[in-house]
């Protein structure tokens, strides 16, 4: 249903957000006019799928850059590497997710509740009831947006749509059951249980997992080409589970600059080092990001300033007074002599 280009009125977006949804908004056609009416929502959950890549890597090599925000494989410019895969995955979620969530909340007339399983036993002690949400409807029109960005026929199209399919596989598979209680005095004698979305914050997790143990596909060069090798690539794919990322390529090393593919490398990146809040993963960012990179970690002391005993006043105003706390900062910087065991080896991973 793919004819003519309409694009949403979209307000207040930072650059990277409309890099993004420019290959979205290529996708509002002026075809059956039903489908317009998700268009804000498609829009929303690309962009909460591309917050979610900056918050999953914000401690890493590579950390989800502006470039990597295209959803389309057009011109070639495209990488076939793990990032990729994640990127198209996480931005497949979002628009699921959203679209799903904003059904539950009756943004849409023609869609709600998913009350098709109420009333059978779920399990020993359950029944399906309440209100799941409905990611039934959340992952038919978010598959008729986000794989229409995909119009190729080879390895590279079939790589980008087996992802969007696990981003979507992850929405489902990271559902939760919440059940309430039925009975005399209080008493669970029987339990009616639904589905539910969890945070996103998890989905996010959950795929990050994924890019971790993504599975490297070989294909002959030139594989698509032809009738034959259009087949041997859809027979590969089929083989893998939907679950899994999958990526063509090897990642660049991110440690170093690379403008022709628009790598920034880590010099100039802050790390961390201390917290009470800091995961491993976190705590090691500094190790990561430039000692494994050659780089040195240069500590730097800043002034910060933020709003502090604030105080309600009768009628109606909140008043605070400006603290200034002094923090310690940490840098990749270029290491003025090599330091021992600081020499950063190729081929490691971002």
């Amino acid at each position: 249903f793919v004819h003519n280009v309409s694009l949403v009125k979209l307000v207040t977006l930072s650059l990277y957000q409309l890099y993004l949804l420019k290959s979205v908004n290529n996708f509002l056609m002026t075809g059956p006019k039903a489908y317009l009416i998700y268009s804000s929502s498609v829009a929303a959950g690309a962009q909460s799928g591309i917050e979610e890549c900056k918050y999953q890597f914000a401690w890493d090599r590579w950390n989800c850059p502006e470039r990597a925000l295209q959803l389309s494989s057009h011109g070639g410019l495209r990488s076939a590497n793990r990032e990729t895969a994640f990127v198209h995955a996480i931005s497949s979620a979002g628009v699921m997710y959203t679209l799903t969530r904003n059904c539950s909340l009756g943004d849409f007339d023609n869609c709600g509740c998913d009350d098709s399983r109420n009333g059978q036993l779920g399990g020993q002690g359950w029944l399906w009831g309440g209100c799941s949400d409905n990611v039934g409807f959340g992952e038919a029109i978010s598959k008729q947006f986000v794989d229409a960005l995909e119009t190729g026929q080879d390895a590279r199209a079939a790589m980008n749509l087996h992802n969007n399919e696990a981003g979507r596989k992850a929405v489902k598979g990271t559902m939760k059951r919440t059940c309430k209680c039925h009975g005399v005095s209080g008493s669970c004698t029987t339990q009616t249980c639904w589905l539910q979305l969890p945070e996103f914050r998890e989905v996010g997790a959950h795929l990050k997992e994924k890019y971790h143990a993504a599975l490297k596909v070989d294909l002959l060069q030139g594989a698509g080409n032809s009738a034959a090798g259009r087949g041997a690539i859809a027979d590969t794919f089929r083989s893998i589970s939907t679950r899994e990322l999958v990526h063509l390529e090897d990642s660049p090393d991110y440690c170093l600059e690379n403008k022709t593919l628009g790598l920034l490398g880590t010099e100039g990146r802050e790390c961390l080092r201390r917290g009470r809040a800091l995961g491993r993963w976190e705590r090691r960012s500094c190790r990561r990001l430039c000692g494994d990179c050659g780089l040195a970690v240069e500590e730097r002391r800043a002034e910060t300033v933020s709003s502090c005993n604030c105080k309600f006043h009768w009628c109606c105003a909140v008043r605070c007074e400006q603290c200034r706390r002094r923090v310690t900062k940490y840098f990749c910087s270029r290491a003025e002599r090599p330091r021992g065991g600081a020499a950063h080896k190729p081929g490691r991973k971002p």
